[in-house]
């Protein structure tokens, strides 16, 4: 799996293309920046005026005190004026770390919403051969967790270890000018800090790797089993699917559960080396005071640097793991971004002909190498015209179908339009001439105005209202509490299978398609519904070239012509009276699936 991949700790090309989302907030960044300089320059600040006070006023070592002119003489009024400056430092260090904070959080949160826009743009416009091999839960896991992993990056990664370098180089820059002896006997605990710190990287470099393959799955099995729930149940498969999510869950625990152990031992030994070093200082710093080597105020700022050294070491084992896992992440997302569209726009796309026949030509088709679906498919269907494709399952009728529209290309041949050859016109205004009804009708979460309308803001009340007339649902829709705006529950579940349907025809209808595809739409609805479709289905093919894919003879028997698909060849065509002459397998056909509906054709 790709989560299982590590990442490098550092890849340039990642990072600038990851810039690249920052660039537009340059000037919050600028900012943010500016207020982690004064921030970090503040944190040297304050053991600076302890040492002044206690060499200048608590223990006079004689020695002059640098940056001590500003003073008052007087002891009591001096360390009140040292107070004052200190508690000016506390409130500019809050208000700068403050600053520095919520410039970053807003700047990563804008970032990344810029980042999923895109990332919800891509998947919108990616080939369905795209969604045929990546799994849903896989694809939600790029747009939260992976996403939320490069959030952390920026908000609390990159600029925090900037800080962290700078806070660590202004503290060793000021007590190496103190007493570099004292510096170099603090830094004696740094190898076992160094050892300790790479322990830790690789260990917890592990845990979020298996943390990252953990949450992928849990996405995917959610996904996959919330989906089909009525299938678990149907078939009394609760019990096993939790066992399986329980094995996976805890997967995700366990590799939790180590990365929490890896924390739990690395702080404590850093404070304990951090500990270890104020020790030392107290113990090796107490001997040069006694002997006039430095000052008292000199060590008493040295404990102080020395808390404030190891702390930067603890964030930047923990910045780390965050570089480390948002350049694996970057990849992950940045490869998702990186799926070419194959069906695109032509460079010069062709305006829609005028002509509706729709021709195909010699059409080969093939998911994958050359396992073909479809064989030297050939024929044309005149404008006006209905045409209705039948066939056992996997002969390709949806195929037909799916390459009209072009969710996919063909391998070999064409397919034209009025004409012309459908990979010369922009895909968007392809499918826009089509009304489509699929055998599982879709509906979303809004109401029942939104999913006929479905994010065409331009149809009027009017318009919505004649196209549920016209396909028997504005009845069912009078009927519902808050008619149009009645709210629907998630894919629109509140409503009968037949009912859905109904609602999906009166989308199909709404726009006024030049095209009609019936994709088996009649297949999943009851008797009554039935009725209602096909004394609608009279009016909606009127004026409309029609293509009709379905198993109930009423729906067929009255086509212009009756195409029969077998094992991706057609094989035969013909009026519903001149298949049943020809006694081949559309005769088969009607003797096995449609002949006891003969009696309820009116």
């Amino acid at each position: 799996m790709e989560e299982e991949v590590a990442g490098k700790i550092y890849d340039t090309r990642l990072m600038v293309r990851l810039l690249g989302y920052m660039r537009p907030y340059s000037g919050r960044i600028a900012g943010s920046l500016a207020c982690l300089l004064v921030y970090s320059s503040l944190q040297v600040c304050g053991p600076l005026l302890t040492k002044i006070a206690v060499d200048r006023y608590l223990a006079p070592s004689g020695r002059p005190t640098s940056f001590g002119h500003w003073l008052s003489a007087e002891p009591f009024t001096g360390i009140g004026q040292i107070a004052a400056a200190y508690l000016t430092v506390l409130a500019l260090s809050f208000v700068a770390q403050f600053g520095q904070t919520w410039l970053m959080q807003a700047t990563g949160q804008h970032a990344m919403f810029d980042l999923r826009r895109q990332l919800m743009g891509h998947l919108q416009r990616l080939d369905i051969s795209f969604y045929d091999s990546n799994p849903v839960g896989r694809l939600v896991t790029r747009m939260t967790s992976d996403v939320d992993v490069l959030n952390d990056l920026f908000s609390s990664g990159l600029v925090a270890l900037i800080g962290d370098l700078l806070t660590l180089t202004l503290i060793t820059a000021t007590m190496v000018r103190m007493s570099p002896g004292l510096t170099l006997f603090m830094l004696g605990v740094m190898p076992v800090v160094i050892v300790a710190t790479m322990r830790f990287r690789n260990s917890v470099s592990q845990s979020y790797r298996r943390i990252r393959v953990a949450i992928a799955k849990i996405n995917s099995y959610l996904q996959e089993h919330i989906a089909g729930i009525l299938v678990l149940q149907l078939f009394n498969r609760e019990q096993r699917s939790t066992e399986e999510f329980d094995a996976i869950n805890r997967t995700h625990m366990e590799a939790y559960k180590d990365a929490i152990v890896t924390y739990g031992w690395f702080y404590p030994v850093v404070e304990f080396c951090a500990y270890l070093a104020i020790a030392s200082i107290l113990t090796y710093g107490g001997f040069r005071v006694k002997a006039g080597a430095i000052s008292l105020g000199v060590m008493v700022a040295f404990l102080q640097y020395a808390l404030r050294f190891f702390r930067p070491i603890q964030d930047l084992s923990e910045k780390y793991n965050i570089l480390q896992t948002a350049m694996a992440a970057a990849e992950r997302v940045f490869k998702l971004l990186d799926t070419p569209i194959v069906i695109s726009r032509p460079t010069s796309p062709k305006e829609i002909p005028a002509s509706q026949s729709i021709e195909f030509d010699h059409v080969w088709f093939a998911y994958k190498d050359e396992d073909w679906v479809l064989c030297d498919v050939s024929f044309t269907i005149d404008a006006g015209d209905t045409v209705a494709i039948v066939g056992h399952t996997g002969a390709g009728k949806t195929t037909l179908i799916s390459l009209l529209l072009r969710f996919y290309d063909v391998t070999r041949g064409a397919i034209r339009i009025g004409g012309v050859d459908i990979r010369e016109l922009d895909p968007r205004e392809l499918r826009s001439q089509f009304g489509v009804v699929l055998q599982d009708p879709y509906l979303f979460t809004g109401t029942v105005g939104e999913n006929i309308r479905l994010g065409n803001e331009e149809l009027a009340m009017e318009r919505m209202m004649e196209a549920a007339q016209q396909v028997n649902v504005m009845e069912l829709i009078d009927a519902l509490p808050e008619h149009f705006d009645q709210p629907l529950a998630e894919r629109g579940n509140s409503l009968s299978t037949g009912q859905k349907q109904l609602i999906s025809f009166a989308r199909a209808l709404v726009r006024q398609p030049r095209y009609l595809v019936l994709d088996e739409a009649t297949s999943s609805v009851d008797t009554e519904t039935e009725f209602r479709v096909r004394d609608a289905l009279a009016r909606l093919v009127t004026g409309r070239t029609s293509i009709i894919i379905a198993h109930r003879l009423s729906t067929i028997q009255k086509a212009d012509r009756i195409l029969v698909m077998h094992k991706g060849q057609l094989r035969e065509s013909g009026t519903h009276q001149q298949l049943l002459a020809n006694r081949g397998i559309y005769w088969t056909l009607y003797q096995l699936q449609y002949k006891d509906q003969e009696l309820t054709v009116a």
